[in-house]
């Protein structure tokens, strides 16, 4: 059945679902129909994105509190960066479907979005990114002003990636540096400097997204080559597994040399190990022929993210306890 439904007097237009988002998401079953729309552009109805942006902000924030041998993190910080997450990468959302617009109308697993689709005008779309920049700058204004402006120089970043699938293969290494920022943010919002572990930390968590954005991008190949669009999953094709491998690897490696540098402890590297593990997972039954197989292994970073951070968090608290007793 045609997914779009033409209206009749007794029933309302059905608004055409994204095939990558959840179904039943809450979205679709709570909001009011006229918001959804707007909240898809932000991809609410697909959180794992908010989470992965998150991830580093709250690492590296735990990371700093193991350095200085506090109980936890700041729950006060953590509910701020959880804020910017949530609307930085709506913003970044809607700023990136007002720039692919027209490529995004020629993919099957885009054409619905809100812009392409006919359901937000691509005016819309941009107050909404400023509405949502504003939020973000106002959550940025909380810190001190080292973080301010080392938060606000990864900009030139967020503003480049959309066009660079127009340009080279790689894509995936500017969403890397962009989209772990936090990486650095966080240990500068409560240390008020930088130093080599959260510099570690973040291009730990580069690799890490080159990986996984690697398996998200073959389910558009097909698609990008018909364009011609490039991308890390174009240029590794079927070696990809060997690649994304190589990635994580290096990721896991980076993130044991940060914790070495930032004083984590033992409880931290067994929850990297177990990282590690999952990771092995996702690359050992990998298909890059199934778009299914490797939505869901790209969502399960989402399970690496919260483990990494559980590690760090149970280390601060262990660390303290020990110190204390």
């Amino acid at each position: 059945m045609n997914d779009t439904l033409t209206p009749t007097p007794a029933e309302p237009a059905r608004i055409p679902i994204v095939p990558d988002a959840p179904h039943d998401n809450w979205v679709d079953r709570f909001a009011p129909e006229s918001w959804r729309p707007y909240l898809r552009l932000m991809r609410l109805d697909r959180p794992i994105g908010t989470w992965l942006l998150l991830f580093p902000c709250w690492w590296s924030l735990a990371l700093a509190e193991i350095d200085e041998g506090r109980p936890y993190p700041s729950l006060w910080y953590m509910f701020l960066f959880a804020v910017g997450a949530l609307v930085m990468r709506g913003a970044g959302c809607a700023y990136n479907d007002y720039v692919d617009r027209d490529f995004d109308a020629q993919v099957a697993r885009t054409a619905n979005r809100p812009i392409p689709s006919g359901q937000v005008t691509p005016e819309d779309a941009l107050v909404l990114v400023g509405v949502l920049g504003f939020i973000g700058l106002v959550v940025l204004l909380q810190f001190n002003w080292f973080t301010v402006f080392l938060g606000a120089s990864s900009l030139l970043l967020v503003l480049v990636y959309p066009f660079m699938k127009r340009f080279t293969y790689w894509p995936q290494l500017v969403l890397g540096l962009a989209f772990n920022w936090g990486a650095l943010v966080g240990w500068a919002a409560d240390e008020g400097s930088l130093s080599l572990a959260p510099i570690a930390l973040y291009f730990g968590a580069v690799a890490w997204t080159i990986g996984y954005d690697t398996i998200y991008a073959h389910q558009d190949t097909e698609d990008d080559l018909m364009l011609g669009l490039r991308s890390t999953a174009l240029k590794f094709g079927e070696d990809s597994p060997t690649w994304v491998g190589a990635f994580y690897s290096a990721a896991i490696v980076l993130w044991t040399i940060a914790g070495f540098l930032g004083g984590a402890h033992l409880v931290f590297f067994l929850m990297l190990a177990l990282v590690g593990l999952q990771l092995s997972w996702q690359v050992s039954t990998l298909d890059v022929n199934d778009p299914k197989n490797c939505l869901r292994r790209f969502r399960s970073n989402r399970d690496v993210g919260f483990a990494l951070f559980l590690g760090l968090a149970a280390d601060t608290l262990l660390s303290w306890w020990s110190g204390f007793a």
